[in-house]
């Protein structure tokens, strides 16, 4: 029996008998099953012609699932890059270093990403403003500044919901102003009149997030991995009328971006699917029942009264995707909230409506 093997095996009756302070993979995502998805879930896409470059080597090893620290909530700044200085909190003058530097929501743990999402004036310069995507309440803040960072995180992240939330309405302001003084006393509006006095948040217009880790300072395999799958995953979406470009802000639809390290790089690619509740209105659909394919409601995140929205209900991170993974990621993951490979691709995650998490 070969080590891969024994490790697989191993990870199968850990996957079904959880490691997670008693919670099940099983239990927190529902796997594909032929007899209810079809027998495609049991199959890679065979129209995938986007391969990695030779060489290219993932551990297949290792068991992934319970293995992620958890996290509270997750800020992607956008900086319209895709790849950073190794520690994105050492990237001078940015909103990562001043998040880095600030001190600790009180909410639990932030994860910082830096993100390719484009800054408000396509700039990749620092000292312009720019905006934070906040997860899971799936809400950008606009206008945000090194010097606005306290205001982001005490009255942005620590009153945002957290991965560990109930599915509540959000209870965020909807715009805070920013202290007028800078460090030496004199009126950073004054300084810089160009700033707005404010930060404001809006609904993230997306039904689905889908991240993709290129940091290539980190690792090669990351620059090479995430704009390969960006490529297959649109391939997919595009039929579906779900693919968001960078700059579509159209209500629905799948936003995919490339962000920061996030840990477990010998297990590439990591992909992260953060889902509204019901994202699609498919999670209860049975493929088979319904004759196969399925058509994605048209839900808008953006039309949802105030009162009404919650953010994510679920995080699903998963490792080891391939390009001939993203079909079925697509189909079951992204539209229904399912693991195709939860023995070897699962990571870990939350889902608020089950109140339940890997770690």
């Amino acid at each position: 029996m070969t080590s891969a093997f024994k490790s697989f095996v191993t990870g199968a009756k850990k996957f079904a008998l959880g490691t997670a302070h008693g919670v099940s993979a099983l239990d927190l995502f529902p796997k594909t099953d032929p007899a209810v998805d079809g027998e495609d879930c049991e199959h890679d896409c065979e129209s995938c012609h986007v391969k990695y470059p030779k060489g290219f080597k993932i551990d297949e090893g290792d068991e992934l699932y319970g293995m992620v620290k958890g996290w509270s909530t997750h800020a992607l700044v956008a900086t319209g890059k895709s790849d950073w200085v190794r520690d994105v909190a050492d990237e001078k003058g940015s909103v990562m270093e001043a998040i880095g530097r600030a001190a600790a929501p009180s909410n639990g743990k932030l994860m910082l990403s830096a993100s390719n999402i484009p800054t408000p004036n396509h700039s990749s310069d620092y000292t312009e403003p720019t905006t934070v995507l906040l997860l899971p309440a799936f809400v950008i803040i606009d206008h945000v500044t090194p010097k606005s960072v306290p205001e982001l995180i005490t009255e942005f992240v620590d009153k945002a919901p957290t991965n560990t939330s109930p599915l509540a309405p959000l209870a965020l302001p909807t715009s805070v102003p920013v202290a007028s003084t800078n460090g030496n006393g004199t009126d950073a509006s004054a300084a810089a009149p160009s700033i707005p006095p404010e930060i404001s948040r809006r609904p993230c217009p997306h039904s689905a997030l889908i991240l993709l880790c290129s940091q290539k300072t980190r690792d090669a395999r990351c620059g090479q991995s995430a704009p390969l799958l960006r490529k297959e995953l649109e391939r997919h979406l595009r039929p579906l009328g779900l693919f968001r470009d960078m700059d579509d802000e159209r209500p629905g639809g799948v936003g995919i971006y490339f962000i920061s390290h996030v840990g477990g790089h010998k297990y590439s690619a990591n992909v992260m699917v953060y889902r509204r509740p019901d994202a699609f209105g498919l999670d209860e659909a049975e493929r088979v029942r319904e004759g196969g394919e399925l058509v994605p409601e048209a839900r808008t995140a953006a039309a949802l009264p105030e009162t009404e929205d919650v953010g994510a209900a679920q995080c699903i991170w998963l490792a080891r995707i391939k390009p001939e993974d993203c079909e079925n990621l697509v189909k079951y993951t992204v539209l229904q909230g399912k693991v195709v490979k939860p023995e070897t691709q699962l990571r870990g995650g939350f889902d608020r409506a089950k109140g339940i998490m890997s770690w």
